[in-house]
């Protein structure tokens, strides 16, 4: 039995309890895995409208587009979401660093049993 807004045409994000589906960022060129953030409707609607990155903090409760402060913003060249719309995924063209660390990515370190381990 399948739900239509799993298989129908039609965009109906299903948010969570705070109203907040997950956003999975990756390079378009590369597809490297980049950031991994947290997406209401309007972060939505202005990533739609505009071409670029817009997510919601969790830890400011607010929107914020990406690179609104350090310059480095996201031009979104591809945005889907998953079967049951509950996740989108951005594939992007990076105008610098995705993670506020200076990092390329987020995800610059690896779990190494009780320690983590820089790339590189």
């Amino acid at each position: 039995m399948s739900d239509d807004r799993e298989t129908g045409g039609e965009l109906r994000p299903k948010c969570d309890k705070a109203g907040l589906v997950t956003a999975v960022v990756t390079d378009r060129a590369s597809g490297e895995l980049l950031m991994v953030a947290h997406m209401d409707a309007d972060a939505l609607d202005r990533t739609i409208d505009t071409g670029e990155a817009w997510f919601f903090s969790r830890s400011r409760q607010r929107l914020w587009k990406k690179g609104e402060t350090s310059g480095n913003v996201m031009r979104v060249a591809e945005l889907r979401i998953d079967c049951d719309q509950d996740s989108v995924w951005l594939k992007v063209d990076p105008a610098g660093p995705a993670c506020h660390t200076g990092e390329r990515s987020c995800f610059y370190r690896r779990i190494a049993r009780d320690r983590l381990e820089r790339d590189g």
